[in-house]
């Protein structure tokens, strides 16, 4: 199985830009679909974007407006979401998952996901 171990979470100010990154380790990062989950304090935990083994990403609705940008390097075995004009309502737990490859897309539901990281916390202050 795949290990996800995430890191760049921390206390930042809105307005500012952060970077979030996921190692892999323990299987071949190509052959897995990754993607960026949150779940902010009280509420349940919701897809923000995802890339394909493929290689095709795509974005929930409410971040695809040009704030969230998911990319991966194969060659670190690295997953990042870089976050831009970081708002108080991004204030949440972030968290990698992974599955090996079965779609040419990233799926959408946590459920079809066996592979997760801690996460890393998100806060943002104003």
């Amino acid at each position: 199985q795949v290990q996800l171990v995430e890191s760049g979470g921390g206390l930042v100010k809105n307005g500012d830009a952060l970077r979030l990154s996921c190692v892999a380790s323990g299987r071949t990062f190509t052959d897995y679909s990754v993607a960026w989950f949150r779940q902010a304090p009280g509420k349940s935990r919701e897809f923000v974007a995802g890339i394909s083994w493929t290689g095709v990403s795509r974005y929930a609705e409410k971040f695809a407006k040009g704030r969230f940008t998911i990319s991966r390097t194969n060659t670190k075995d690295t997953l990042f979401l870089q976050i831009m004009n970081m708002e108080i309502e991004d204030t949440a737990v972030y968290y990698c998952a992974a599955v090996r490859r079965n779609t040419v897309v990233a799926p959408t539901q946590s459920d079809d996901y066996p592979y997760w990281g801690q996460g890393t916390q998100v806060t943002v202050s104003s």
